[in-house]
């Protein structure tokens, strides 16, 4: 479980396909006594467990298998050596929520649409994979490659976030360009809502 409040950039230094798998390295400036073998870590939203670590003078070193599948239904299928990814370690009992429940549960891949300034932050627009668009609802809530946002508009040519300066610097968002791809999970309580009314009509 997660919050969608980006703990670190971390940057892919190794890429190593292998047998149904892709064994990715990755830096960042976590603390290796505070990262388990098996631990839980949140990559551009994307639950994946730590195999191996390794400490360095500031920060460490650690890897992720990334099956088949994942690769197939995210954004992790084109990671490439130097790219820089979000990353979020997994809640803890007592952590302050301050995002929303994230479960790192990649719903599907959007296309970024429009990047622009809007007033001393900026405006993205994302154009969501049918399968999901009816998650996606104005002031409900929803991560974009890992990161909690609130959406703010919902049209035709997709849905609208709005990005304060902090998060900007803080996450990869400030790199997108219309184009790009982005993982999205759509909020847990939509997704509920909407099983449970699906439920409902083939009753």
């Amino acid at each position: 479980m997660f919050t969608g409040i980006i703990s670190s950039v971390g940057a892919i230094v190794s890429l190593t396909p292998g047998e149904g798998v892709l064994r990715a390295v990755i830096e960042s400036d976590y603390d290796p006594a505070g990262v388990a073998i098996g631990a839980s870590i949140a990559h551009d939203g994307c639950c994946l467990t730590v195999v191996e670590t390794a400490g360095l003078k500031h920060g460490m070193r650690h890897s992720v298998d990334v099956a088949a599948e994942s690769l197939d239904v995210t954004t992790l299928g084109a990671w490439k050596l130097g790219d820089k990814i979000n990353l979020e370690r997994s809640l803890r009992a007592g952590d302050e929520l301050g995002g929303h429940f994230v479960l790192g549960h990649v719903d599907g891949v959007g296309e970024v649409r429009e990047v622009s300034a809007d007033g001393e932050g900026w405006r993205i627009v994302i154009k969501p994979p049918y399968e999901i668009a009816h998650l996606i609802a104005p002031k409900g809530s929803i991560a974009v490659s890992g990161v909690s946002l609130t959406v703010n508009a919902v049209d035709e040519a997709g849905f609208g976030v709005l990005i304060i300066p902090h998060t900007w610097s803080a996450t990869t968002l400030s790199a997108l360009k219309a184009g790009d791809k982005v993982n999205l999970e759509a909020d847990m309580m939509a997704r509920y809502a909407a099983r449970l009314i699906e439920a409902r009509r083939n009753i």
